[in-house]
């Protein structure tokens, strides 16, 4: 009898600015709040608020690439790439993430003029410069203490291949065939694992990937975003109206898993992922 296959990271990305495209790495270090270097940055527009690819699809033609002393680099089309330092860490001012206060610190003018002109609105780009003190998560789904980055809601997000393949066979079968298969980046994962049978991680609570154990929080309830090509901006129904009919868990559409590191440590692509229960 064959031994089961050993799941393993696939990849790995981060998202330096919240909704804004990423890259992949090799290897990265788990802090606290999520990946090093993942969803410091923020857009806002003229009110502090949130600005991401649910009101702004051109984001997603946007990229952001974390350097090694804090600072970001963005590119867009159309646009020279422009180099963002880190501000200094004084006059923080409350933003607003999904309805919550959350203190962070305005970048400086260029990139808010950077980020105007590409978009045609008035936004600006603000900085996490505290993420262990300043965004507490859903204490429905944290220990005390825990806190998270801009992300969404939790520090990673994890998704298989296994999953989207099956997703985008049901996509196949649907009314809008045309729109798949569709890639793993309209989801925005952390971490894409190899290996496992499709929709394994429905049934994980903690996991090992490397080094690293991660409590799962909850299933990743999916919004608008993942109707976003991420090549052109355009916006289809899929996946969310297949997910509707085949992955409604309460009032949530489902496609991956929100995890908490338990422990800091690196994470590498080709690490093994073990379910610990």
């Amino acid at each position: 009898m064959e031994s089961p296959i050993q799941p393993v990271v696939r990849h790995i990305n981060v998202y330096p600015v919240k909704s804004v495209g990423g890259y992949r790495l090799d290897e990265v270090p788990v802090e606290p709040w999520g990946p090093a270097g993942d969803r410091r940055w923020m857009v806002v527009d003229a009110a502090g608020k949130a600005v991401t690819q649910r009101e702004q699809a051109r984001l997603a033609l946007a990229a952001a690439r974390a350097l090694p002393d804090g600072s970001v680099r963005l590119s867009a089309p159309g646009r020279e790439d422009l180099t963002v330092a880190v501000p200094e860490p004084i006059g923080a001012s409350a933003v607003t993430l999904f309805g919550k206060k959350v203190e962070a610190i305005a970048a400086d003018e260029s990139a808010h003029q950077w980020l105007s002109e590409y978009l045609g609105v008035e936004v600006g780009l603000v900085h996490l410069d505290d993420p262990a003190t300043r965004r507490p998560i859903d204490p429905d789904f944290a220990l005390p203490g825990e806190t998270v980055s801009f992300a969404d809601g939790f520090p990673l997000l994890v998704a298989t291949t296994a999953s989207l393949e099956a997703l985008n066979s049901l996509i196949a079968q649907g009314h809008h065939p045309h729109e798949g298969p569709l890639p793993m980046n309209r989801f925005r994962p952390n971490v894409v694992v190899d290996g496992t049978e499709a929709w394994a991680e429905d049934h994980w609570s903690r996991i090992a990937i490397g080094e690293v154990v991660f409590r799962v929080a909850k299933p990743c309830g999916r919004c608008v975003v993942t109707t976003t090509n991420q090549a052109t901006a355009e916006r289809g129904r899929e996946p969310l109206r297949t997910l509707g009919r085949h992955r409604r868990f309460g009032t949530k559409l489902v496609f991956g898993q929100n995890v908490v590191p338990e422990h800091t440590g690196v994470i590498r692509t080709g690490d093994p992922v073990r379910v610990l229960a």
